[in-house]
């Protein structure tokens, strides 16, 4: 509660960073992250499936689709925010090994959304799906070490 406290009342000597901020004001106990974390990616797989249900309503199937999609996309990449911590997440989805995969998923996740909304094209709306699928399982393999390096390397033996 004194974290909360000086965050929020703060003093005339001390003049946090906000990340740190941020981060401090955060903190909780490892049952409520584990909650946090399993609550959140429950409600972003709900929603996946959810959509995938949605596909099957005529007109307006796809756009829900892709809402409910993306949506649950978010929920996913948020709830391990709960594990580590945001600021802590944030570096890591910055990290050398990541930034290009963190790029490429969060630009797919606006670019679907644009597709659907803004421009009205189905065709780019579910190219873009599809590179969101595949740039979040890029994304998510970063984090179990050697995976990615031992697919390039059972593509390029395919590819021969």
């Amino acid at each position: 509660m004194d974290k909360v406290k000086s965050v929020l009342g703060g003093s005339a000597n001390h003049h946090p960073v906000f990340p740190q901020t941020v981060n401090e004001a955060s903190t909780l106990g490892w049952g409520t992250r584990v909650k946090g974390f399993v609550a959140c990616f429950v409600v972003g797989g709900a929603c996946t499936v959810l959509g995938v249900c949605m596909l099957f309503i005529p007109r307006i199937g796809l756009t829900l689709f892709i809402v409910f999609y993306t949506f649950g996309n978010i929920c996913a990449l948020c709830s391990t925010m709960f594990l580590m911590g945001p600021v802590k997440q944030l570096k890591r989805m910055c990290d050398k090994t990541r930034a290009l995969a963190t790029t490429i998923m969060i630009t797919c996740l606006v670019l679907t959304l644009c597709a659907a909304f803004w421009w009205k094209n189905f065709g780019l709306t579910l190219l873009f799906c599809i590179l969101q699928v595949l740039s979040f399982a890029w994304y998510s393999l970063s984090y179990i070490p050697f995976v990615r390096l031992a697919i390039l390397k059972l593509v390029s033996m395919l590819m021969r």
